[in-house]
C-alpha cells in the first residue's frame, strides 16, 4: 500500500472510532444529564463530515464533552443540531484548532464527598496533592458542606441525612454534631443541618453504608496539571463552567460556588506532567513534615495515556504517601483484589484497596 493509501486507511479507522464514540455517549452516558448533548453526539455520529474533521484530533481531543464545550464557547447556538452542525462547518478550523490545544478538566467538587469517605480511614494532619488539579476544586474537602443522604428504602421515603458537617472541622463541631446525632437518633428522627459552608455537598449513600463522622484535618495543599486553571481569571473560570452539559443547572451553581472558594484561598498548582520521573516527587517534597502526605486522582488516570497512565501509578507507589483514587474498573490493574469490570460507578480505592463503589461525578457511595 503506497503512504497516501496508508493515511487515507488510517483516516477511515479514526472516522469509524470517532463514530463509535460518539454513538456509545450519546446511547450511554448523555441520557439522564443531558437531552441536547445526547442529540448532538447521535448527530455527530450520522453526520460524514463532521467525523472526517474529529478523526483528524487525537483521541482525548475529541471526545464529545470537549468538542461541544469548545463549540458552544466560540459561540454555537444551543439549539437543534442542523444549527449546531452549520456552525461547526462555519467554524471548523477555529473549533478543531481550539480542541487540539485543551482537555476535558471535569473539576468536580462533588467528589470531595467520596474522597471524604476516604480521607476518614487516614490520620492527620494532611498534606493533599491532586493528580490533574486543573483549578483545584477538589483540593478543598473541609471546606465544603455535606449531607449524606440514604438511599430511599421500603416505601420510597427517603430516611433522615446521617450527617451534616461543614467547613470547619473542629472537636467542639465533632462533639456538638454527635449529641446532636444521639438525641435525635433516641427520638428516632435525626435532624441534619448545613454549617457555613458555601458549597453544599448532597451525594447519597446506598447499600447501607455510614456517613463519614469527620472532615479530614488538611494543613497543605497542592496540585499538578499540565494546563493548570486559576480560579481568580475570568476566562479559566468560564472554560471550567463551561464544561458543565447544558441543563445541569445545579452543578453549575455548586461549580461555581467552588470557584469562589478556590479564588478566595488559591491552593499551589504547578504545570506539569506527573509521569514524568522527578516531577511529582519534587512537589510531594515540600509537604510539611510531621504530614501524612495524600496523593489524590479522582478521575484522571482514564484521560492519561496507558503507558504514562502505568509509569504514573509506579511513581505514585514509589512516593512514602497515601494513594486515594476514583477510577473507571477497566482504567487499570493496579487494584490489590479483583474489581468486577461490569458493576456500576467508578472504584474508590486507597492504596489499591476497594473501599466503595461511587459514580464518577461523586453523587453516591455504594460497598465495594
Amino acid at each position: 500500500m503506497t503512504d497516501s493509501g496508508e493515511a487515507k486507511g488510517a483516516a477511515a479507522l479514526a472516522a469509524v472510532e470517532v463514530r463509535e464514540r460518539y454513538a456509545r455517549f450519546a446511547r450511554e452516558e448523555a441520557p439522564g444529564r443531558s437531552d441536547l448533548y445526547a442529540e448532538w453526539a447521535a448527530g455527530v455520529a450520522a453526520d460524514p463530515g463532521v467525523l472526517r474533521a474529529l478523526a483528524g484530533l487525537g483521541a482525548p481531543h475529541r471526545q464529545p464533552p470537549l468538542v461541544f464545550a469548545v463549540s458552544r464557547m466560540l459561540g454555537a447556538p444551543e439549539g437543534p443540531y442542523a444549527g449546531w452542525a452549520g456552525f461547526f462547518r462555519a467554524h471548523e478550523g477555529r473549533i478543531v484548532a481550539e480542541c487540539a490545544a485543551r482537555s476535558v478538566q471535569t473539576n468536580e467538587p462533588l467528589r470531595c464527598a467520596p474522597l471524604v469517605y476516604a480521607l476518614e480511614r487516614i490520620p492527620g494532619p494532611i498534606a493533599l496533592l491532586e493528580v490533574g488539579a486543573s483549578a483545584g476544586l477538589c483540593l478543598f474537602p473541609e471546606r465544603y458542606a455535606y449531607r449524606f443522604r440514604a438511599e430511599p428504602v421500603g416505601d420510597g421515603a427517603e430516611p433522615p441525612a446521617l450527617l451534616a458537617a461543614g467547613s470547619v472541622d473542629t472537636a467542639a463541631r465533632r462533639r456538638t454534631a454527635a449529641e446532636s446525632r444521639s438525641s435525635a437518633m433516641g427520638r428516632g428522627v435525626e435532624q441534619p443541618a448545613f454549617s457555613s459552608g458555601s458549597v453544599r455537598l448532597e451525594p447519597e449513600l446506598r447499600g447501607g453504608l455510614p456517613a463519614p463522622e469527620r472532615l479530614p484535618d488538611i494543613v497543605w495543599r497542592a496540585g499538578i496539571d499540565l494546563e493548570p486553571r486559576d480560579a481568580r481569571d475570568s476566562a479559566d473560570r468560564a472554560w471550567i463552567s463551561g464544561l458543565v452539559w447544558p441543563g445541569e443547572a445545579e452543578r453549575a451553581a455548586r461549580i461555581a460556588a467552588a470557584l469562589d472558594v478556590a479564588a478566595a484561598d488559591p491552593p499551589r498548582i504547578v504545570r506539569g506532567d506527573a509521569s514524568e520521573p522527578g516531577v511529582l516527587a519534587a512537589l510531594a517534597a515540600e509537604a510539611p513534615a510531621g504530614t501524612t502526605l495524600v496523593v489524590t486522582t479522582p478521575g484522571v488516570l482514564p484521560h492519561v495515556p496507558r503507558t504514562a497512565r502505568e509509569r504514573l501509578i509506579a511513581i505514585i507507589r514509589g512516593l512514602d504517601a497515601r494513594w486515594v483514587t476514583l477510577d473507571s474498573p477497566r482504567a487499570h490493574d493496579a487494584w490489590t483484589q479483583p474489581v468486577g469490570a461490569d458493576a456500576d460507578g467508578f472504584v474508590l480505592a486507597l492504596d489499591g484497596e476497594p473501599i466503595a463503589r461511587a459514580d464518577p461525578l461523586g453523587g453516591w457511595i455504594a460497598p465495594a
